[in-house]
């Protein structure tokens, strides 16, 4: 193990002034795990300590998992990069572009230039976005009647785009119908086809969509920092029966099982002598595959759930399948090309293949990209390098 006591000194004190609520953070360097801490509770005002075992809603770092099933079946020969989504998943087709809205708010709507691709999906450059994140977006739901993402309504998929594919890049719903590929392709629901080829051979035995009896035992409540930035516990479940399960957000987790999936990718596919992706197909998700486009920021509409968000500004950041990639050394100490991403309720993995090393760190605090958690993370991440 690395020196754990430097690397609690950066996260006790923060947990102990409720900068944050319970933490749990683990790291692994390409020869095993070198640091595992978890401080404070579960839900505050509680007694259930945080441990390396809590569960969590992890939010959008369920994305990085479906776009791994779906890497699956492109090496089965089942799914190919540039084809047309559409021949897998003939909804797909339905998707037009809003062009905007007239003067009585009815969206104006066009056929898209080019064909959406499974590549497109995975790199956020198909055209959809999410509600919190577009103004337009939510204007379209509202003036439809179209359900929000976070009831996992089918309908909910069926925003407009917001430009022609491979234009640009923007967050959105696409892991949600890359969820959907899976399902057509494989003949099982998102969740069957993660348990078979993904979490039984990695030894993910607390990640599901659906919260069973022995992760509710384990399971840390929502939090949310209030303007006094006072933090205090407030109701959140996702749908427990949804329509779609979501391989964009829908899936708890623990640090535990989490670090397992980083792991695999650090070893280029496997984890404990089970190979569950192809070497070459790591080094292929780890590539930048949106070119010239640049990807990083994150507008929030909605400051209650997110705020704005940049985890490197300034610098060119780019996308790969499916991850933000950083192409410069951090203050932090991760090397350029190393891969990340987050979810919404302040949870964050990283993988580091130049210094073999991968961190997660997991709280369940709203909004996103809260500035203690994200200076705590950042804080944690460095003490990791630090401690190597």
């Amino acid at each position: 193990m690395a020196n754990s006591q430097a690397i609690d000194h950066v996260l006790s004190p923060a947990v102990h002034a409720q900068d944050v609520p319970g933490i749990v953070a683990m790291a692994a360097t390409d020869e095993g795990i070198i640091y595992e801490g978890a401080f404070g509770t579960r839900e505050l005002g509680k007694d259930a300590a945080m441990t390396p075992d809590t569960v969590v809603w992890i939010a959008s770092m369920t994305k990085a998992i479906t776009a791994a099933a779906a890497m699956q079946l492109v090496e089965r020969g089942q799914l190919h990069l540039d084809a047309p989504a559409t021949d897998v998943v003939p909804e797909l087709a339905r998707a037009q572009v809003l062009a905007g809205f007239d003067a009585s708010d009815t969206p104006q709507l066009r056929a898209p230039k080019r064909a959406m691709t499974l590549k497109h999906l995975l790199t956020h450059t198909a055209g959809f976005s999410q509600d919190i994140f577009s103004a337009d977006i939510m204007k379209y739901q509202e003036t439809t009647g179209t359900p929000a993402y976070t009831t996992f309504e089918n309908a909910a998929l069926t925003t407009p785009l917001l430009f022609d594919p491979g234009e640009r890049w923007e967050y959105g719903i696409n892991l949600d119908w890359v969820g959907k590929i899976v399902e057509v392709v494989s003949g099982q629901r998102l969740g069957d086809y993660l348990q078979h080829n993904l979490f039984a051979p990695l030894e993910m035995h607390s990640t599901s969509f659906q919260i069973s009896s022995s992760q509710r035992a384990r399971l840390a409540s929502m939090h949310a920092r209030g303007p006094d930035e006072a933090l205090a516990v407030v109701p959140f479940e996702l749908p427990q029966e949804p329509q779609f399960q979501s391989g964009g957000a829908g899936l708890y987790s623990t640090a535990q099982d989490y670090l397992h999936f980083t792991e695999m990718l650090l070893h280029c596919g496997t984890f404990n002598g089970t190979q569950v992706l192809q070497p070459a197909t790591v080094h292929t998700m780890a590539q930048n595959h949106i070119g010239d486009l640049h990807c990083g920021e994150l507008r929030s509409i909605a400051p209650a759930l997110a705020h704005t968000a940049n985890f490197f500004p300034g610098m060119p950041q780019k996308w790969g399948l499916s991850f933000l990639i950083n192409t410069a050394q951090t203050p932090q100490g991760r090397s350029p090309g190393s891969l990340a991403w987050s979810g919404l309720a302040n949870t964050f993995f990283w993988i580091d293949p130049t210094k073999r090393v991968t961190g997660v760190f997991m709280t369940q605090l709203l909004p996103f990209f809260d500035p203690k958690a994200i200076a705590l993370f950042r804080a944690y991440e460095a003490a990791v390098y630090q401690a190597l």
